[in-house]
């Protein structure tokens, strides 16, 4: 058996998500698709992060198996070929030692959130930010992020379906920055709870709303209840761009 990693991006608005579902086309599913008709084997492919619909990534990593000889660069230009119709496309595939392993093997994972802050909407850039056209104060927004960074139970900020089995997670990094009139939020922590980042992010619009304080997301986190945070933010908005191994 001959293991590959693959590093890959994609476009997520097209799909359910990342994992192979029968309500819609996935990114599992695609790739699948692209490497049996490469190898003529059923394959089954491991991601790092299951992003949700609509959610995008520069550098999601995968792994995969294949019965066939072959090397690393036949594996991205066929994957490549047969992906020529889908907004997925494989940055870089490596062999790698069969106890590789996409998502346990990772330790750390760092996300991005977009935020298109003005008041005319986007055109360019529409399906890949979360557009606010009131002006937010992202000094606001940054020091209230504070209040969540290193290891809380984050009860507040997971989805409710979340299938975790601890809420408590380690944010290792939160910053909010202006970036040439585009708010990013950026974040890294080992692993995530279902939709704690688009969590995250719609709690600190509200901050750079001046609806909320840095007291208010104290409030919110210790409250450990999820009526108890902001909104979820768009999803549209959301990238995974780095695993860390």
């Amino acid at each position: 058996m001959n293991r590959f990693k693959i590093l890959l991006e994609y476009d997520g608005g097209p799909y359910v998500g990342w994992q192979r579902q029968k309500n819609g086309p996935s990114i599992q599913a695609a790739l699948e698709k692209a490497a049996q008709a490469f190898c003529g084997e059923e394959i089954v492919v491991h991601g790092a992060g299951r992003t949700d619909a609509g959610v995008h990534a520069l550098g999601q990593v995968a792994h995969l198996d294949f019965e066939r000889n072959c090397d690393a660069d036949t594996v991205l230009d066929a994957l490549n070929h047969f992906l020529i119709d889908e907004p997925i496309v494989i940055l870089k595939a490596e062999a790698v030692d069969e106890t590789f392993h996409a998502r346990f093997s990772a330790t750390g994972r760092h996300y991005r959130y977009r935020i298109l802050n003005r008041r005319p909407r986007p055109a360019v850039t529409r399906g890949s930010v979360w557009w606010i056209p009131v002006p937010l104060d992202v000094a606001a927004m940054n020091d209230a992020a504070q209040e969540l960074l290193g290891e809380h139970d984050f009860t507040s900020f997971r989805a409710t379906l979340c299938q975790a089995k601890s809420p408590v997670k380690t944010l290792d990094r939160l910053e909010v920055s202006d970036d040439g009139g585009e708010i990013v939020i950026d974040v890294s922590a080992r692993s995530f709870l279902h939709h704690q980042v688009r969590n995250i992010a719609g709690t600190l619009s509200l901050v750079g709303k001046g609806k909320w304080s840095r007291k208010d997301v104290a409030v919110a986190l210790a409250a450990r209840e999820r009526a108890a945070a902001g909104p979820t933010a768009p999803a549209e908005g959301l990238y995974l761009v780095r695993v860390d191994y």
